[in-house]
């Protein structure tokens, strides 16, 4: 095993933290790429990535808030440029299934020259428990600019352990991965899921997108934020990746862990409690 460390950017979010855990619990050394990291990271701030990456081994490389945002590309490239300079042996790069502005970023990253592999997932289960939807589910009524088009929500922890398994496994360079769930889901059967984990009353309605981008404004949610949200269910969530892939079982052998279950155990933990 490496004795250089594995950098995890976004060390603190949904799925650099299961990453960053999973890393630890195998010895392998852990440097985490946030704010509050030694040394700090922040991906506007370039003159501080290469002390973050002097040293490392491998990047599991997530950008915030998207690789969709405006500019997204240009920034990841610039990075990825500074860690073929380091040395880099490998970087796993998080991206999103269904996104032209996404893959243009892992075009980027893979040309600069560091042994790649691209993850492609579906929306996070945890996006209900852990993100801008628990607070909605709290309430009782999830409301978004969506209809009935399915999604194969995947568990965040199965990016992680395809992420780790990639990171620290032989044979995944040059390799994309699509993750989902093993089966397709309305937001409105999502819902419903939910409703009969808890016991409570959790209904889905559809809005419109002015209704949506309102309310996100009206919470305090930065424009750009409420911007990327509104593209994602307006522009994204329209049929593309309403289909599931085999990408967790393809490096795992193991099926992807279902959404009912998820809804099972996040509800045993009280975290949908009004």
């Amino acid at each position: 095993m490496t004795t250089n460390p594995t950098l995890v950017l976004g060390g603190t979010g949904k799925t650099g933290r299961r990453v960053a855990h999973r890393l630890a619990d195998l010895d392998v050394p852990v440097r985490l790429g946030s704010r509050a990291g030694t040394p700090p990271f922040d991906w506007t701030d370039p003159a501080g990535w290469d002390p973050v990456l002097a040293g490392v081994g491998a990047v599991y490389l997530t950008y915030q808030p998207d690789l969709a945002a405006p500019g997204g590309a240009e920034v990841v490239a610039a990075f990825a440029r500074r860690a073929a300079a380091h040395d880099v042996r490998r970087i796993v790069l998080l991206s999103g299934r269904g996104e032209p502005e996404a893959e243009h970023a892992e075009a980027a990253v893979r040309a600069a020259g560091v042994p790649c592999t691209v993850l492609r997932a579906s929306w996070f289960q945890q996006n209900f428990s852990e993100s801008h939807l628990v607070d909605p589910v709290r309430a009782g009524v999830v409301a978004l600019p969506v209809g009935d088009v399915p999604e194969p929500f995947v568990d965040a922890d199965d990016v992680a352990d395809v992420a780790v398994a990639a990171l620290t496994g032989d044979g995944h360079a040059g390799q994309l991965y699509e993750l989902t769930g093993p089966r397709a889901l309305t937001f409105a059967e999502a819902v419903a899921e939910i409703a009969a984990a808890t016991g409570r009353d959790v209904r889905f309605t559809t809005v419109t997108t002015e209704a949506y981008a309102a309310r996100l404004a009206a919470g305090g949610v930065p424009a750009e934020v409420a911007g990327l949200l509104t593209y994602l269910f307006t522009e994204v969530l329209d049929g593309r990746n309403a289909h599931v892939a085999d990408g967790v079982e393809q490096v795992l052998g193991r099926p992807a862990r279902d959404f009912a279950g998820y809804a099972a155990a996040t509800a045993v933990t009280g975290v949908w409690k009004p």
